[in-house]
């Protein structure tokens, strides 16, 4: 079933999100060269607690996922896990993807950060990713059809020969941080549930410098890496549809 939410709801959902933002504006001043994704997780967590939220992804799932963040450097996809042996080097990419609960509302974000100066490969890559978010979230609109938003987003990384990451979604989103349906970055326009204001979408292309295809880290059943070995970029927000169009509930 698909929730629609009310205005007061919306708000309560912004509030959500606007500590996922505030987050993840902290992890843009920290991120840099030799700096640890644990440490990362250290301050991401003690500012969701500090907002009186509390950290969506600890403890998440089987196995329960150990951290508050997750912090992916260049091949990893999603779900890495934050450690003190991970260091940030220099021309890397790192995505930190924040989910937050407050008041039995969830907000959902990511971004995928320079480590000082990167290629113009990976620069490439961040934008690009970040223009397929875009390019969905515009999709999102009364009357659309969800395969309109995942079509638009693939447009964009066919356009610019980048691999859409196939076994990731996006998701709704709202009283539980995974709400169904599923949102592919790839597929039809035309195609799927039809879109009403009220829903609640975290809309997240995942794209890669090499091919679309992904490996988990049997050792701790989250790490999602590219099977080429190609750095990945995650732009993630968590959106609302109203009457007037798409609204960005993860923003400050």
């Amino acid at each position: 079933m698909i929730h629609l939410r009310t205005e007061t709801e919306i708000a309560q959902l912004a509030l959500a999100g606007r500590v996922v933002a505030r987050v993840l504006e902290r992890m843009g001043e920290m991120v840099r060269p030799g700096i640890s994704t644990l440490e990362l997780d250290r301050e991401a967590e003690r500012l969701i607690r500090q907002a009186g939220a509390r950290p969506a992804f600890l403890g998440y799932g089987s196995p329960p996922f150990p951290a508050s963040i997750c912090a992916s450097p260049e091949d990893v996809v999603v779900h890495g896990i934050p450690s003190h042996h991970v260091i940030l080097q220099e021309g890397d990419i790192i995505s930190i993807d924040v989910g937050a609960e407050l008041d039995g509302w969830y907000g959902d974000a990511a971004r995928t950060f320079p480590v000082g100066a990167i290629s113009a490969e990976k620069q490439k890559l961040i934008r690009v990713t970040r223009e397929a978010f875009c390019a969905g979230m515009d999709q999102a609109r009364p009357g659309n059809r969800l395969g309109d938003v995942s079509a638009a987003i693939q447009a964009v990384a066919d356009r610019h020969g980048l691999g859409v990451v196939r076994a990731l979604t996006g998701h709704f989103i709202g009283r539980e941080m995974h709400e169904d349906p599923s949102i592919p970055n790839f597929g039809r326009a035309g195609r799927g549930p039809r879109l009403a204001a009220g829903m609640i979408l975290a809309i997240e292309p995942m794209f890669a410098l090499g091919g679309w295809q992904v490996t988990l880290d049997p050792d701790d059943e989250w790490t999602v890496r590219t099977r080429d070995g190609s750095p990945a970029a995650h732009h993630e927000n968590t959106i609302a549809i109203t009457e007037e169009g798409p609204v960005i509930l993860s923003r400050l």
